[in-house]
């Protein structure tokens, strides 16, 4: 890349962070210092304002970046993440959004703990929330890196090395000094950024095909070099019986990890009502559905404009077809439309990066603040104390996100995300929905719910081909690989529920049928709701 580019993207992604720093500058000072404040903004965002916060929250880099790298890539198949992210959101819609605001306070352990013995269901729902956080903000950090790479021209790993702690260190700021006042509004100005810069790619490439969508998929299957299979599924997922099934696992990962992670539930807490909570979800739905119907005319774009081996010899894994896409839409590398297009698409997507990774931190430290400590600190301690621990959290939390985003540089961010979304199936959907709609459910079925999924998750990700016995590994040079999928959803979102069933029925413990009944009412009607 030349200098051009690099003085103008670092100029323009200088210009949001100093906006979004003034931001939080401006909440910190008039921030109450209450739990509420800090976790759920007061709880005073309108439904429009959630809705696009929502949809900032949700629109990370690996949609930007990693979904159309792998259209790019691998065409019919990259779409799966696109079918998938959307219909997630018809589950929250109908299963979650409205009974979880009613139900919870801060986290999705309040939802759980209302009706059973809060310290060990606290402590199991917070120690999956922050697993699940750290995971979704590892492909953010290699998002980050692999973009900075591109722009300085893959100048070696330590200007990657040094961005993903930069990153860190700006996501730290946010969550401690503003909390969720400031995240929210961060999020804001990112979804209008992202929109903004997403419609204009891909009016872009239709005026380059001459508005004919069919022109595009044809010039796009004969560059992959794949002919008519690239617009036919299985050249990612059709190979032989292991990759199909690791197609049906990513698949439901995808739609039912949504309604599972700790920062998409967080932010229904930050409306004043269930009925808010609600059409803060529409809202969501129409914006990123708009995105994610465009995430398709790039993917094809970058394809048909730029080249699968173009995109592949820049990052192995296609997260920086985007950003080549819209080098070559302005006219290249030597032009100044060129140089100009790029330089905004990298700025957008460094803004979704640090977004993004405001949000799941956030989340994460109010796991740690508001159920970890707050189940093991000592009763005598002081209420307020409990939004310093989450500044705290906050800090360890990105120490260990930017250490594992350094290990995993070389992955899809948006199959990194999909080990995310697996784990939240596994381990949060389960309790989630065994505690809204199950009348006999016990604390030991909640723990064991949470820790059944959880464990085999983890468990069969370090024993699958992402982590050791291929080239593509995280450890290439080792080999124990003993389990064949790279998504562990198809094994481990059903033994999450089988394990809170199992623990349900198994348990001495007498439900409390009282307390399912408040929160029967409490969830439909939202009476008595914080």
């Amino acid at each position: 890349m030349t200098g051009d580019h690099q003085t103008l993207a670092l100029l323009l992604f200088s210009v949001f962070v100093a906006v979004t720093l003034a931001i939080t500058t401006w909440v910190s000072r008039n921030r109450h210092g209450s739990a509420e404040e800090f976790y759920a903004g007061g709880r005073l965002f309108s439904p429009m304002e959630n809705g696009f916060a929502i949809a900032g929250d949700y629109m990370s880099a690996a949609s930007f970046l990693g979904v159309t790298g792998l259209i790019a890539l691998f065409g019919y198949d990259g779409m799966l993440y696109v079918v998938g992210f959307l219909v997630a959101w018809l589950v929250v819609l109908f299963l979650v959004a409205e009974l979880v605001r009613n139900c919870g306070r801060f986290t999705l352990a309040d939802v759980v703990a209302a009706r059973m013995n809060e310290r060990p269901v606290r402590i199991a729902a917070g120690t999956s929330s922050v697993a699940v956080s750290v995971l979704y903000l590892v492909a953010q950090m290699v998002g980050a890196g692999s973009l900075v790479a591109l722009l300085l021209g893959g100048t070696g790993e330590a200007a990657r090395t040094w961005t993903v702690i930069g990153v860190g260190a700006l996501m730290v700021i946010y969550v401690s000094l503003g909390g969720m006042r400031a995240t929210t509004w961060i999020q804001i100005v990112k979804a209008v950024m992202l929109l903004g810069g997403t419609i204009a790619l891909t009016v872009l490439v239709l005026v380059r095909f001459h508005g004919d969508f069919d022109q595009l998929l044809l010039s796009a299957a004969e560059r992959s070099g794949h002919g008519e299979k690239f617009l036919a599924p299985g050249l990612k997922y059709g190979e032989n019986w292991t990759a199909r099934l690791d197609f049906i696992s990513l698949g439901l990962a995808l739609v039912l990890g949504t309604a599972g992670l700790p920062h998409i539930l967080s932010r229904f807490y930050t409306v004043p009502t269930a009925r808010a909570a609600r059409r803060s979800v529409v809202w969501s739905i129409g914006l990123i559905g708009g995105f994610y119907l465009m995430t398709i005319v790039l993917g094809f774009g970058a394809a048909a404009i730029v080249g699968p081996e173009a995109v592949r010899g820049s990052n192995a894994a296609g997260n920086t077809a985007v950003p080549l896409l819209a080098l070559d839409l302005g006219g290249g590398a030597d032009s100044t439309g060129g140089t100009v297009l790029f330089a905004i698409v990298a700025a957008v997507a460094f803004a979704t990066i640090l977004a993004v990774v405001a949000g799941i931190t956030l989340a994460s430290s109010a796991s740690v603040a508001h159920d970890l400590y707050a189940s093991l600190r000592r009763r005598d301690a002081k209420p307020r104390s409990e939004v310093a621990v989450a500044r705290v959290a906050s800090v360890g939390i990105g120490v260990v996100a930017i250490a594992l985003g350094l290990l995993a540089r070389d992955l899809n961010v948006a199959f990194l995300v999909g080990l995310a979304f697996a784990v939240a199936a596994s381990a949060n959907l389960p309790v989630l929905l065994y505690s809204l709609f199950w009348r006999g459910f016990t604390t030991r079925g909640a723990v064991w719910a949470v820790y059944g999924g959880l464990i085999p998750a983890m468990v069969l990700v370090l024993l699958s081909p992402v982590v050791s016995g291929s080239p593509e590994s995280l450890f290439p040079g080792v080999d124990f690989q003993y389990f064949p999928l790279q998504n562990p959803g198809l094994v481990s979102i059903p033994l999450g529920f089988v394990a809170g069933w199992l623990g349900t029925v198994t348990s001495a413990e007498v439900a409390d049928e009282a307390k399912h009944a408040e929160t029967e009412v409490r969830s439909l009607t939202g009476a008595g709701a914080a």
